[in-house]
């Protein structure tokens, strides 16, 4: 078992107003759509997004609801040339995108926006990938060896670097022998025992496999949450969460 990270997904409030964004901004195109009667879902990505890479997924649903930010969920992280951190974002200010944190306020490593529903939107400075495409999602988490033994024991994903501050840490996790450009997600623990809430302008990651119900039972024998199993839903994927409630899709992609 060894899944990679096939996308994540958000929730959004106008669908056009976000594929305009999404479009416009990151030059992403369309790479699937799915229309069901309550609800709309698109995927999204560079032109030019790797085999291994994750696409970021537009949920829309027709009943015109609002959603709660919550704190549980931090943000996506999106690729730049190594030297183009300030011309990325000078671009996104020139395209009429709000300044939220600047490169120079985060020293030059990184920068941040956020889409028109409020989600962040990391800009990191990466030597490999398409422009604009998936780095990392970050999730935040409350206890760090339960989280990293989640990801360890469950789907068997390798740490692949950390942070370590004075009040905080970031700990990455990745499969094993993963492409550079496949996304990792990214735990963050701070130090304070706060706790967090869910909201629900955040959906779920996803990981992909080939063999959805060998690797159900796999993750059934591990000890992962039974959210919803793959016959709930139609053998096409299953949900498990992590300790902490975070939504993970296994979907079997062909």
């Amino acid at each position: 078992m060894n899944p990679l990270l096939d996308h994540v997904m958000i929730r959004v409030e106008n669908l056009e107003e976000s594929l305009e964004w999404y479009q416009s901004n990151f030059g992403y195109e369309e790479k699937g759509r799915w229309e069901a009667d309550t609800f709309t879902n698109v995927y999204l990505g560079p032109e030019d997004v790797h085999a291994d890479g994750a696409l970021l997924e537009l949920t829309y649903n027709h009943d015109d609801r609002s959603y709660e930010m919550g704190d549980a969920w931090g943000h996506i992280a999106v690729r730049v040339p190594e030297d183009g951190l300030q011309d990325a974002y000078d671009e996104l200010l020139a395209n009429g995108v709000d300044d939220y944190r600047d490169p120079e306020s985060c020293n030059n490593r990184y920068a941040f926006v956020t889409d028109p529903d409020g989600h962040e939107i990391e800009i990191v400075k990466r030597d490999h990938g398409a422009k604009w495409s998936l780095d990392h999602t970050m999730i935040r988490v409350e206890d760090a060896d339960e989280a990293i033994g989640f990801w360890t024991r469950k789907f068997e994903y390798e740490p692949a670097g950390r942070w370590e501050a004075d009040t905080f840490a970031n700990y990455f996790m990745e499969p094993a022998d993963a492409a550079e450009e496949a996304m990792s997600v990214e735990l963050t623990y701070n130090y304070d025992g706060r706790t967090y809430e869910m909201g629900d302008a955040w959906g779920h990651l996803c990981v992909r496999t080939d063999d959805l119900e060998s690797d159900w039972e796999t993750l059934m024998e591990r000890g992962a949450a039974d959210d919803r199993d793959p016959e709930s839903c139609n053998n096409r994927y299953a949900f498990t969460t992590d300790q902490d409630g975070h939504e993970i899709e296994i979907l079997n992609r062909e």
